[in-house]
């Protein structure tokens, strides 16, 4: 029997739908988007279409979106580039203590180079407080970067509390949309953002295709030079194939969003109960209602996740802490939220899909169930 996968803020398959749209661009459609010819023609003519989708999907203009590598570039576009144009007007950045490493690791990098880097707190529930942002604000901050969801335990941040706060202030305002694209609404304007992160992966689009959401004024400085490709701002001959499955996956994202929201946080809940039914100490980690609606990050209390999960093969999850011979190593993200070590130890991420069915979601909870009891460690 196919093993059950309980991974999707990992990575998604491609959509049937996705694939179809894509099959044409393998063969028949080949040419160099910039080449003046037929060729190049049927190729621009997809790209654009596609940033129209990407474009519906966010509420946006078409010319707003550059087409990226995956969510890493265009979370490095975003703030070296905010940063590096606008550094006669400042070096600050303020970011969270739970962001993806595509955005700790940038702003890592930035603070070798003279930057000044702000990593704000969230609550037990992984959130940034507005109010505690705004005080962080110095006249040297010209970024905010704030991811959208959590990728971990799924929580969402009040980014269009922090956008109004940004506008205030006149700083440029970025959030990571990785996790949250196609799962949740994320339209621009609403958000009051001013850069926004898409990864292809996340919402059933091949892997190593992104966008970058780039509000019309905002400055960048490049990150990739080269000829002038993606209006002058992202060099390098266009990925045609992905760059359509991104617009198609866009598109049936907008289509079908309340219908999967619904479907996944069914089957989000469903494992929840299952657990809770029959065990008694398990900690629910992030908000529990503003929460994407695939996302479940349980913690099993004196279970060690990476055993389990080590030992369970027939569902893919992503555990929460790594435990060694001397030592527990918790996600930073957890360690932020400050959830005890007897749980945090015990911690696993299961996130469910728009294909996940009802009798996977109840083959899962009893293998997990049936592999924790065997595993729990001796009570005090």
């Amino acid at each position: 029997m196919k093993p059950i996968y309980l991974d999707y803020n990992a990575t998604t398959p491609i959509d049937p739908e996705v694939a179809e749209a894509m099959r044409p661009y393998l063969f028949e459609h080949f040419g160099n988007p910039s080449s003046s010819h037929w060729y190049g023609s049927q190729t621009k003519k997809a790209v654009e279409e596609s940033r129209r989708q990407v474009a519906d999907l966010l509420n946006c203009k078409p010319d707003e979106i550059v087409f990226t590598s995956g969510g890493s570039e265009s979370n490095n576009y975003a703030i070296k580039g905010t940063t590096f144009a606008n550094r006669e007007k400042g070096n600050h950045v303020i970011t969270s203590a739970i962001e993806h490493p595509a955005v700790i690791e940038v702003c890592k990098f930035l603070a070798e180079r003279g930057f000044q880097v702000t990593y704000l707190d969230v609550d037990e529930f992984g959130l940034v407080d507005p109010l505690k942002l705004e005080e962080a604000i110095t006249p040297q901050t010209i970024l905010i970067t704030i991811m959208h969801a959590n990728n971990e335990v799924g929580t969402i941040q009040p980014i269009a509390e922090i956008g109004k706060i940004a506008k205030k202030h006149n700083i440029v305002f970025h959030t990571d949309a990785a996790q949250s694209v196609g799962k949740i609404p994320t339209e621009v304007d609403e958000l009051g953002v001013d850069l926004l992160t898409i990864a292809g992966h996340k919402l059933y689009a091949p892997k190593g295709i992104g966008a970058l959401y780039i509000r019309r004024g905002t400055r960048l400085e490049k990150l990739i030079h080269g000829a002038d490709h993606e209006q002058g701002l992202r060099a390098g001959t266009e990925n045609v194939l992905e760059i359509v499955g991104l617009g198609k996956a866009c598109e049936i994202a907008k289509r079908d969003l309340q219908k999967n929201m619904d479907h996944m946080q069914k089957m989000r809940d469903l494992i929840f109960e299952g657990f809770r039914k029959q065990w008694d100490e398990i900690r629910l980690n992030g908000h529990p209602e503003r929460r994407l609606p695939n996302t479940l990050s349980v913690s099993f209390r004196g279970i060690e996740a990476n055993k389990l999960l080590s030992q369970i093969k027939d569902v893919a999850a992503s555990a929460g802490a790594a435990c060694h011979a001397d030592s527990v190593n918790i996600s930073s993200v957890l360690e932020a939220m400050k959830v005890p070590l007897e749980y945090g130890m015990g911690t696993i991420r299961l996130s469910t899909g728009k294909m996940t069915t009802k009798e996977e979601v109840d083959r899962a909870v009893e293998i997990f169930l049936q592999t924790a009891q065997r595993l729990q460690l001796p009570k005090d």
